[in-house]
Order: structure tokens, then sequence, then C-alpha cells
């Protein structure tokens, strides 16, 4: 999945680029006639009724000018979402709405196998007492998300121009490096972790190798996906949110766990009891929520909207919906990693394989054989 977002974000900013380049031909076509004009007429300032008028530009150039406007303004109408107009001293919902999408793109990174994995791992390792961990972890992410989104809204680069830019070229091959050495990284985990997915929920019927080809065979759906328009990806992407939230609310709902100790792990930074297995686990949650090439892709999607960049107060409105939106979906996605950290907390916590093994032959389930049958080893 971050291969088709770093992809999505790639193809898209490449379609920006061209359209930024026409801009700025235009206006450097533009600015050198006008400049040419107004040498011609400040020099002859005494005898302007006797000297020549400035010659026309030729017509190749009108035509050059002409043309570069027309694919800009052709290329803003077809990929950049239009914004509707509202007073500006209120808070408007059909603005909110044109402005939601990149948050909840960004916010998948918060809701991947690796971070599935931690939050289960932390729920059967400690319960509920790492919980505060993930929320003060989701809300340093969602300061940093807020200054990538600005970044991008502001300027109109995001990060990876900016390096381009500003950095030598050394360290911008060392930075570049990194981020495909980081891309790399979470897309291993991600297929591999999906493949074990389709094996479980299969009951064994697909195979492991077989998930890895329907992974494959699904990025290149969202790239499809891409072409179909912006707004068509993030929809998805929303869809699939909203349905991690209902099945884990479901389980959360179903196993009951006691809403005192949640709300106590949640708020109180405290672990007691905890070694060196739990401070291990808080970095694996702090790891797993705060992603450095999330900023890149935030900064990159936030590009999408069709604001002025050089209109002050459209831009300081575009930095309030996008905190918003953004707001919300990292809101979401916290509930959803309590809610996983609070299922396996409530049914795993201090549990033996052999617990577990009787429960799956109970139930007829064919996973059984996965736990040893040693009393002596607790599931984290």
């Amino acid at each position: 999945m971050a291969a088709s977002t770093a992809a999505f974000a790639e193809d898209e900013e490449k379609e920006l680029s061209d359209m930024r380049g026409a801009g700025a031909a235009a206006r450097r076509l533009a600015g050198r006639r006008v400049a040419e004009g107004t040498a011609t007429t400040t020099t002859s300032a005494s005898s302007v009724s006797s000297s020549p008028r400035p010659a026309p530009p030729p017509a190749t150039e009108r035509t050059a000018l002409l043309g570069a406007r027309q694919r800009q303004d052709g290329e803003d109408s077809d990929h950049r979402i239009h914004i509707p107009d509202a007073p500006e001293d209120t808070f408007s919902f059909r603005k909110l709405w044109a402005f939601t999408g990149p948050g909840f793109l960004i916010s998948i990174a918060y809701l991947d196998p690796g971070n599935i994995e931690a939050d289960l791992e932390a729920g059967s390792l400690a319960q509920y007492k790492l919980l505060w961990v993930v929320l003060w972890s989701s809300v340093a992410g969602l300061l940093l998300q807020r200054l990538a989104a600005r970044l991008g809204a502001v300027t109109g680069l995001h990060m990876a121009e900016h390096a381009h830019r500003n950095y030598p070229a050394p360290v911008r091959i060392l930075v570049w490096l990194m981020i495909e050495l980081a891309i790399i990284g979470n897309d291993m985990q991600e297929v591999i972790g999906t493949a074990i997915a389709f094996y479980l929920l299969s009951n064994t019927l697909i195979p492991i190798w077989a998930g890895v080809l329907i992974t494959i065979f699904d990025t290149f759906t969202f790239l499809l996906i891409d072409r179909y328009g912006l707004r068509k990806l993030e929809l998805l992407f929303g869809l699939f949110i909203a349905t991690m939230a209902v099945t884990f609310g479901y389980e959360y709902v179903v196993s009951a766990p006691p809403q005192l100790e949640v709300v106590k792990g949640a708020l109180l930074p405290l672990c007691e009891g905890c070694g060196t297995q739990e401070l291990l686990q808080i970095i694996s949650l702090i790891g797993a929520i705060i992603a450095p090439h999330n900023l890149y892709l935030h900064s990159a999607l936030v590009k999408s909207r069709d604001i002025d960049k050089a209109n002050p107060v459209e831009v300081r409105e575009a930095n309030k919906y996008y905190f918003a939106e953004t707001s919300i979906a990292v809101f979401i996605a916290y509930i959803i990693n309590l809610f996983v950290i609070a299922v396996f907390g409530d049914g795993l916590y201090l549990t033996t394989n052999q617990e577990v093994r009787a429960l799956c032959m109970a139930n007829n389930n064919t996973h059984a054989d996965i736990f040893p049958v040693s009393v002596h080893h607790f599931l984290h």
C-alpha cells in the first residue's frame, strides 16, 4: 500500500510540475513583453507622441503564450479539485468536504499491518498500560502532519522538491536512498502481512505465495483507480477505514473490556511493573505511528486542491480545513488502534499458548496446531 500511495504521489506531482512549468513559462514570457514595452516607453518619455509604438510580439510568441495559458487552465480544471465558495468568517462543511481526502489517505499509515501487529503485541504484553503511548504518539504525529500539510499548501512544493532545491547533491542522494529504504521496509511487512492475513482468513485455503500475488495485484488496482480521479481513490481508502472501524468496534463491544481500566490506560502515563519488554514495545508503537515517508506524502497530496497560492486568505483557509480533516482522520485511526489493543489486552493478556490451543480446539479451529503444547510460554 505504501508503494501505491508513493507511486500515486509521484504521478500527481509530475502532472502538477508540468502545470507549474507551463504557468511559469507564461509568466516569464508575459513579463518579458511587459518589460520590453515599459523600457521602450520610458527611454523616450520626452517624445512619446513622436516615438514609434513598440512592435507587438511575434505571432509565434503570442501563440506560445496563449497555448501555455490554455494548458495551465485546462490542467487546473482536470487535475485539481474545485473548492466551493463560502463566507470567509464561517465554518463551511461544504468546504471541509472539498478538502477532505489527504488526511484520510495518510491515516492509512497509522493502521497498516505494522501498527496492528504492534497493537496486538502491546495488548497481550501490557494489557491497557500502553494506551497512553498510542494517544500521545498520535498527537505528535498529527502535529508533524500539520507542518507537512502547511508546507505544501503555503509554498506549493512538497518536501522532496524542497530537499532537491535546497540541499547539495550528496545530501539529496542520501535522503533519496533513505526514503527508498523506508518504502522497501514498509512494503515488505505489508505484502507479507497481507499474505498472512489472506492465509488466516481463508483458513489456510489461500497459501502465502498466492496472498503475495493478490497483494501485488491490488497495488496495481489502486494505481488504476487513481487514473479515474483522485476523489475516487480517497473515497476507496475512506471505505477501508470505515470497514476497520466497524469490524474492530464490533470486536470491542463483544469483548467488553473494563472501561475504567481502558480510560485509565489511555490518560495516565504510567506503566506499573513494566520492564525491558514493555520499553521495547513503547518504541515499537511510536515507530509504527510516526512515519517519515508519510510526511512527504502529505505535503504532496495537499497540492491537489485548487487554491491560489498568491492569495493569503485562501492559503490560510486551506490550512484551517486541512488541519480539521487531518485531525478527524488521525482521531479515527487512534480509536481503531485503541480497539485493537483493548481487545487483545482483554483476551490474551497473560494467556498461555496451551489455553489458546484449548480454546481453538473447543471451537474446531484448524489453527490450534500453531500454538505449542507447553504451558510455560505466554503469547508475548
